[in-house]
């Protein structure tokens, strides 16, 4: 017991709350990870579970075991999905802070700083959560701080900034998807990009299965933040004739990270673009979507296509 308290002070306040969790699941279906890799593993629960097993010692330290624990872009989905009211990001920082002191560090979603860097320290007057500095040599992340939200990818302006496990998170990914909706079906019009808690998985779950919709007008693609939106990836639909493209994130102050802003000044000066090249700026729009309304998500969506079909493709 002794030795417990000393490898894991931080995890071990929260020994009775890890009993608590009832291991429904509920939190699988609003995990990005999970979505993505379809592995238990890289679901919350299973953090919970390692957590757990950290602490009662049936579980080694290890690089595997910091590298799950290290994975989470801290969207807060799980929490607020838990019928047990687990408070599970806060369980993963204090697991990470005892992992860190036993010089276990993940990579996982962490941000990390490559060679190309020329200390401009953008990224650090940036981070909304005070999680990169420079330590007099080079660009320096606290592994704990760090919520992996992209916001120092985004500003960077020499790409040295790279989440290594992205998750499919990544711009190149995110374009990919876009471009591969767009020339595979022929009634496409537009690319959705939403924020993960903007978006909904019942959203998804109402909507029939690919087979019975082979013709779509739009496509949702979930991006972590909207502070991680840049503009060649707003810009790429176009390039594969999107008629349009929407932006949906936090209302102004529900963002832990900021990002809303970030994207409402870049939608913002994309429609001031579009105006100089003599394109309707109507073509891109922004929305603030509260979280659990995806009745007013699926009715912004809808006000959208409508419009598209009004305006007609770009010519």
């Amino acid at each position: 017991m002794e030795n417990k308290i000393i490898e894991f002070k931080h995890l071990e306040k929260w020994e009775d709350t890890l009993a608590s969790c009832i291991r429904c699941g509920y939190c699988f279906e609003h995990c990005p990870m999970f979505h993505h890799t379809g592995w238990e593993s890289d679901a919350p629960r299973a953090k919970i579970v390692t957590a757990f097993g950290l602490l009662s010692g049936q579980v080694e330290p290890s690089e595997s075991a910091a590298d799950k624990m290290f994975s989470c872009f801290y969207c807060m989905r799980c929490e607020a999905a838990c019928s047990s009211g687990v408070p599970l990001t806060e369980i993963f920082t204090d697991a990470k802070k005892d992992l860190v002191e036993m010089g276990l560090k993940g990579p996982g979603t962490t941000s990390t700083t490559e060679l190309n860097c020329a200390s401009c320290l953008i990224c650090v007057k940036a981070c909304p959560h005070e999680a990169r500095s420079y330590d007099g040599n080079k660009i320096v992340t606290d592994p704990i701080k760090c919520k992996a939200c992209g916001i120092c990818l985004e500003v960077c302006p020499a790409g040295a900034t790279k989440i290594v496990n992205n998750f499919g998170t990544a711009k190149d990914d995110l374009i990919e998807r876009a471009s591969t909706f767009l020339n595979t079906h022929e009634s496409s019009k537009a690319i959705i990009f939403a924020c993960n808690w903007s978006y909904y998985p019942d959203l998804q779950a109402s909507i029939l299965p690919e087979s019975e919709t082979l013709e779509k007008d739009y496509e949702i693609i979930v991006n972590m933040c909207g502070g991680r939106l840049e503009e060649p990836l707003l810009m790429a639909p176009f390039l594969h004739n999107a008629w349009g493209v929407m932006v949906a994130c936090c209302p102004d102050g529900d963002c832990q990270h900021d990002g809303n802003l970030r994207a409402k000044k870049l939608v913002e000066n994309l429609r001031n673009t579009f105006k100089r090249i003599d394109m309707d700026p109507e073509r891109i729009h922004l929305v603030q979507i509260p979280a659990g309304d995806k009745t007013m998500f699926q009715a912004e969506i809808d006000t959208f296509i409508d419009k598209l079909n009004n305006m007609g493709p770009i010519r």
